[in-house]
């Protein structure tokens, strides 16, 4: 949950019980135990977990599964009766929803009820879109529903740009998308959904971060941040995505051109004690890095979140994180702490 802003922020403490800081002590406490002992140590259920409402994407990004349509897992879309029950399960420890994992969210036709049920749980929701399906009614619809948190790809100040990366895509629409958001929050006299533009910094875009500032703030929108990118085969960049500002990269350049990793491979992860991500179709994966849920913990539909959480697989896989992290494949590209934000 990175970056901070003081109404947001103050609207994600107000949705703390005394259930969820007992819970989020308890999985603090296992995690630096966990740490000190070199033992997979789990008390406590998930603070934040991310739920996928659909692999379908409207666009075709050349580094994302998804839009590359490159799974070998099974498409779909979430069920309400399935993510109720899910929550049903887990609400009261529950703090923090982040309805997104692969695809774009607004496919799901029941996406903003689903959002909707989750409030009344008074979970904190957030999402992450394209902003290609917020026509006026959709964005009325959106702030209505309670969400909190809305992140919109802006990856492009101009289409020439923008469509380079977001293929497929029309900056318009992304544009007006956000300008309908802002419309309905101030119309409905809303705070929420907190709104920011995520520009994700690659070598044809890096030139254009202030215009991206100058729109940000000409439409209303509450931030602009600014990420990282994860380039899968960093090493050469085929697609010559990697940018020149070392600031904005994931990577350093060695002397004969090729890249390596910025991040020292520490044998631990806040994210396999904290949180996880469930797929459209139930199964339980450690972080949003396993796009293709290649690394299977569990299965809701056949076991209880709280079962999955404490089996033999979710012991095993933080046992082998604790012993050696460069082994784990989805660790090798990871971002954690090396996104930009300001």
């Amino acid at each position: 949950m990175p970056g901070f802003n003081f109404n947001d922020t103050a609207n994600l403490i107000s949705k703390l019980t005394f259930k969820r800081a007992w819970n989020g002590l308890k999985v603090l406490s296992s995690f630096y135990l966990s740490n000190i002992t070199r033992r997979p140590i789990q008390w406590g259920l998930p603070v934040s977990i991310s739920f996928e409402p659909t692999t379908s994407c409207n666009l075709r990004c050349p580094e994302c599964p998804s839009g590359l349509r490159q799974f070998t897992r099974p498409k779909g879309m979430l069920e309400q009766d399935f993510f109720r029950k899910t929550i049903d399960d887990i609400h009261k420890e529950l703090l923090y929803l982040i309805f997104y994992f692969q695809g774009e969210p607004f496919l799901n036709p029941d996406f903003l009820q689903m959002v909707k049920y989750a409030t009344s749980k008074k979970i904190y929701t957030a999402t992450s879109t394209n902003a290609h399906f917020l026509t006026d009614e959709v964005a009325k619809a959106t702030v209505e529903s309670g969400l909190d948190r809305l992140i919109i790809s802006v990856d492009g100040a101009t289409q020439d740009t923008y469509k380079q990366y977001r293929v497929g895509g029309n900056i318009e629409k992304v544009l007006e998308g956000a300008r309908n958001i802002v419309k309905w929050k101030r119309e409905l006299k809303s705070k929420t959904p907190f709104v920011f533009f995520q520009f994700l910094v690659v070598k044809h875009n890096e030139h254009q971060i202030e215009d991206i500032k100058r729109i940000a703030k000409e439409i209303g929108v509450n931030e602009v941040r600014f990420k990282t990118a994860q380039v899968y085969n960093y090493e050469h960049d085929p697609n010559h995505l990697i940018p020149e500002n070392p600031k904005y990269s994931r990577y350093i350049k060695n002397s004969d051109g090729t890249h390596r990793a910025k991040n020292k491979m520490a044998n631990h992860c806040w994210k396999l004690w904290h949180a996880n991500v469930i797929t459209w179709d139930g199964l339980v994966v450690p972080c949003c890095f396993d796009k293709d849920a290649q690394h299977k913990l569990g299965n809701l539909r056949t076991e209880s979140f709280r079962e999955v959480w404490q089996n033999p697989q979710y012991r095993a896989f933080r046992s082998k994180l604790l012993a050696g992290r460069k082994n784990i494949d989805i660790c090798a590209n990871c971002s954690e702490g090396l996104s930009v934000w300001k």
